[in-house]
């Protein structure tokens, strides 16, 4: 009760503020994977002309997204009626104050049906980007129909929406009622999209982004590894054209684009190693996605590091199966899993397809395997969730240098805390 009244006061505050602000615009994020890169890409690009507020976390929740939207912090001690009366002075204030941005990039997160839809009951984006449909949260959602539902309900509900070509089936544009949408990709199909000339782990992919607004392609650099991260870059350039940017200023907005902690980060490993840090979370989609980049480089030695993918309910055991058969033993010396679905079906399948493959119980002991059998000069894929996985402890064993621990995900006091007592249970 008393969690319902406080989202339904900061939820109007977000009506006041935009009724107030009406030259603030708004541009949103959804999709089943990539949001907060897409995010952060987004906010990147705009940096370049506009004033922009954005929140680099992963704030889309029912309280946290009016909040990031207003620019006010989360309230350390949620039950405090104080600390909510802080925050309800803090949003009349920022209602009331002249505008300090131009637009505000919000990401909008869904694990249960209606949230998304709910958000559009609050706040009306001037853009709306929706990066992926694919299986999430699937022990709610049950089907990848209602997943498109959730998601693509934030196209309907914008002025304008910006759908990724690439990773959302044509079949659910019956799900759309909105005549403004366009869509991005690294496809040619795409209205917005980018021609990858050549690419390196040092300068990223150096290539042409294309416009319909534009005559002629733009030369540019964004420096992210794999097509599935240059999508967030595309999306953040198509954005920034549709808000009246220059191909100067989106150019380079995009060329100062850089991974997420957590998400295909490339970091120095030891003997020459390169490890591409993936450990934020996993799904089917970016699974794949990460192995598929993981066999374009060339490397004397691959090793995928897989963990579990969470949140997939009752399609969890085919799902892992699926990404076990995109094993490839040409491509992988190692395929090493940890968590018990990656366990039993990933492993299972990526052994039926030839694959040397090592079970781990958990993240400590995947990273020693790893380094017992990396080779000089290994490409190194630790793709895993939160729960119950955190590979990001298996990348400490084998990175460079304990300095860059820092740029790996979950290192906060209370992060290192809690993994700390899950790994003392083995």
């Amino acid at each position: 009760m008393f969690k319902n009244y406080i989202q339904r006061k900061l939820e109007n505050y977000v009506r006041r503020y935009f009724k107030k602000h009406p030259e603030v615009r708004l541009v949103t994020v959804t999709g089943s994977v990539g949001k907060t890169s897409t995010k952060i890409a987004i906010g990147t690009v705009l940096s370049e002309r506009f004033r922009v507020r954005m929140h680099e976390g992963n704030h889309n929740a029912e309280l946290s997204a009016p909040l990031a939207i207003l620019g006010i912090e989360y309230p350390r001690n949620i039950r405090s009626i104080g600390a909510w009366l802080e925050v309800f002075d803090a949003a009349r204030k920022r209602i009331h104050e002249p505008t300090d941005v131009d637009v505000i990039v919000q990401e909008v997160g869904s694990d249960r049906i209606g949230q998304v839809p709910h958000f559009g009951t609050y706040a009306t984006p001037d853009i709306a980007v929706v990066t992926a449909v694919s299986p999430e949260h699937m022990e709610f959602f049950g089907t990848l129909e209602n997943v498109a539902a959730e998601e693509l309900a934030a196209a309907n509900f914008a002025k304008l929406a910006l759908i990724n070509r690439d990773d959302i089936d044509g079949k659910f544009a019956a799900d759309l009622t909105n005549p403004s949408i366009d869509t991005y990709g690294t496809s040619g199909s795409a209205e917005y999209h980018f021609i990858d000339h050549d690419f390196t782990i040092a300068t990223g992919h150096n290539g042409q982004f294309v416009a319909p607004e534009w005559a002629d392609p733009v030369d540019v650099t964004v420096r992210v590894v794999g097509d599935h991260n240059l999508r967030p870059a595309i999306a953040a350039a198509a954005v920034g054209v549709k808000l009246g940017m220059s191909a100067t200023e989106v150019a380079a907005g995009m060329a100062k684009i850089k991974p997420v902690a957590g998400r295909m980060n490339p970091l120095r490993g030891q003997n020459e190693t390169i490890i591409l840090d993936d450990t934020y979370n996993s799904s089917p989609l970016a699974a794949s996605s990460a192995l598929k980049t993981l066999y374009g480089l060339t490397a004397p030695q691959r090793i995928a590091v897989l963990g579990n993918m969470n949140e997939l309910g009752a399609v969890s055991a085919e799902e892992h199966k699926k990404i076990g058969e995109l094993c490839d033993p040409v491509q992988l010396a190692w395929v090493v899993t940890v968590g018990d679905d990656a366990n039993t079906h990933l492993a299972a399948a990526a052994k039926a397809r030839g694959c040397q493959v090592f079970t781990c119980r958990n993240a400590l002991e995947a990273g020693a395997f790893v380094h017992k059998v990396m080779e000089r000069g290994a490409v190194i894929l630790f793709k895993g969730s939160q729960g119950n996985v955190y590979l990001e402890e298996a990348i400490k064993v084998v990175l460079h240098a304990t300095e860059e621990e820092s740029q790996l995900v979950r290192q906060s006091p209370e992060w290192l805390k809690q993994k700390e007592a899950y790994f003392s249970k083995f």
